[in-house]
């Protein structure tokens, strides 16, 4: 597949082809339509011979050559795949473009160190557990790990212990960085209400205020979580705009890790 994606990203080797899928030509005839010497023919012929997608056949003094459909229709089917696959995918291509542009709105707004104090979110999910379950998934550290994360990231540490005063520590790391942050608990009444702070620390900080309440439904749980934000300083400007696409990935990963659990 890599040779014949390869041989056909020439423009000129690309043009033979399509030349060939007319019908057999002689490397005389592919360059006088193509514009090209006849040397330069018979390499781009030779190069897509080896790739499989041209066979020479000797007739007496001419050699004329065939486009070969196998291998295409192998590299139509390959296209196809992704690009299924990236259809897939255009929920986190959603994603990028939101926070793209919460980037652009942060960055003008950003301009002394407090700037965005006093934002709030809110949060609901109807998740498929009851609640002593999904509270486990807060509070048992490897339960939390396994959603508390963005996607493409990797969880160094995740920790929240449920009780006033208790440690919540949250770090996580990419390709390019690390992102520490640290805060306490202030209120768990299990398994109903979660309230702690978390820091993002660095030069790029804030803090967050979390307040998590979970109530029974009919298909299991109602969660909420109700954040704001403080001590904002002009660099966690991609932090902030990250918050909302941010939140709304993890709980869905949530959602699907105890759904996954429950089928």
């Amino acid at each position: 597949m890599d040779r014949i994606a390869a041989a056909l990203g020439d423009a000129a080797r690309w043009r033979i082809v399509e030349l060939l899928a007319e019908r057999p030509r002689s490397v005389g005839e592919l360059a006088e339509l193509t514009g090209l010497r006849q040397p330069q023919t018979s390499k781009h012929l030779q190069t897509l011979a080896r790739a499989g997608l041209v066979t020479v056949f000797p007739l007496g003094q001419r050699r004329v050559h065939a486009l070969e459909a196998q291998p295409l229709a192998a590299l139509a089917g390959r296209l196809r795949e992704l690009a299924e696959a990236a259809e897939g995918q255009a929920g986190e291509r959603e994603v990028l473009v939101r926070y793209r542009a919460g980037i652009d709105r942060a960055a003008a707004a950003a301009d002394r160190d407090r700037w965005a104090d006093g934002r709030s979110f809110a949060f609901e999910r109807l998740l498929p557990e009851p609640p002593g379950v999904v509270w486990r998934h807060w509070a048992e550290p490897e339960l939390l790990a396994s959603w508390w994360v963005p996607p493409s990231m990797t969880v160094i540490a995740c920790v929240l212990e449920p009780r006033p005063g208790g440690r919540v520590v949250l770090r996580y790391r990419d390709a390019d960085a690390e992102y520490p942050s640290e805060g306490q608990v202030l209120v768990a009444e299990e398994p109903a209400h979660l309230v702690f702070d978390l820091a993002v620390t660095g030069p790029a900080s804030f803090t967050g205020h979390y307040d998590l309440r979970l109530e029974p439904a009919d298909e299991g749980t109602r969660l909420r979580l109700d954040l704001g934000i403080t001590a904002t300083t002009v660099a966690a400007v991609p932090f902030i705009a990250g918050i909302e696409p941010g939140w709304q990935q993890v709980l869905d990963h949530l959602t699907e890790v105890l759904t996954k659990r429950k089928g």
